[in-house]
């Protein structure tokens, strides 16, 4: 099952991805900085989705309050919740939230 979260604060304004199995698939990413959403998404392929949100979290850009990668963090962590703690995160959910923390005004 694909989740899909829209981004706010960011020059990306959508990231879509599976969870199978406690780890990240089908990454994908709508607008934004193209090379570099590129090779974040060849670096979180594949990973534990509970891992990838604790190391993204935070980051952020330029003078903003988060970014494409804080924004994974944050849609990861909506679309496993307690999940992410150790348990499946695909909880069999459709899931379309809007990302409002960190976003700059």
């Amino acid at each position: 099952m694909t989740h899909s979260f829209k981004m706010h604060g960011t020059c990306s304004t959508e990231v879509r991805f599976k969870l199978e199995n406690g780890c990240l698939r089908d990454v994908r990413f709508k607008d934004g900085c193209d090379g570099n959403l590129k090779a974040v998404v060849k670096l979180v392929e594949g990973r534990p989705a509970a891992e990838v949100a604790e190391i993204l979290k935070g980051i952020r850009c330029g003078q903003k309050r988060t970014s494409c990668p804080d924004q994974l963090s944050k849609a990861i962590l909506q679309a496993c919740g307690p999940a992410c703690e150790g348990k499946n995160p695909d909880n069999g959910k459709q899931t379309d939230k809007k990302l409002d923390e960190g976003v700059d005004s």
